[in-house]
């Protein structure tokens, strides 16, 4: 048996690197939304300690046969964290059904499982941490300030 009984996926943003919210006048009509809603997560929460996650699948296995009794979900928003970025606080995303495998599927069962989804990012978002993704991504930021710094601004085209 495969011990996966959740699957989660997501790209991390810490909104504290989030220098600019322009969006550059070529920018796809979907680019142009995702830099709004990052806005908007920003004018919510700040940006200390505050992490946005996008392109997020988070799927639930409930029979082992993914063609019968998997439900999927699409997610996106913003998980805060403790002042030492070392446990996840809270979490505020949305959530959206985009695929079930279940005949026995009704909407309050739907519901249930958009919070569980919540839930599951929670413990998911530690595991982030502990694996020191946190970390690896907040290295890549510095270098990236620190370039800026020593370049008067100039870090390169389309960084």
């Amino acid at each position: 048996m495969n011990g996966t009984w959740v699957e989660i996926e997501f790209d991390c943003l810490p909104l504290r690197s989030v220098s600019r919210l322009d969006v550059p006048l070529d920018a796809s009509p979907v680019y142009e939304q995702f830099v709004l809603r990052v806005k908007r997560a920003m004018d919510k929460h700040g940006t200390h300690n505050a992490y946005y996650l996008h392109r997020g699948t988070c799927v639930f296995h409930l029979t082992n046969d993914p063609d019968h009794g998997e439900i999927s979900f699409r997610f996106e928003g913003t998980v805060l964290t403790g002042s030492k970025d070392r446990q996840t606080k809270s979490v505020d995303i949305t959530t959206e059904l985009r695929r079930e495998t279940c005949g026995w599927l009704n909407e309050p069962i739907v519901q249930f499982f958009a919070e569980t989804v919540q839930h599951a990012i929670l413990v998911e978002f530690n595991r982030y941490i502990q694996a020191g993704d946190l970390t690896k991504t907040e290295e890549r930021i510095s270098k990236l300030a620190e370039q800026n710094e020593l370049t008067d601004g100039f870090v390169g085209m389309y960084l």
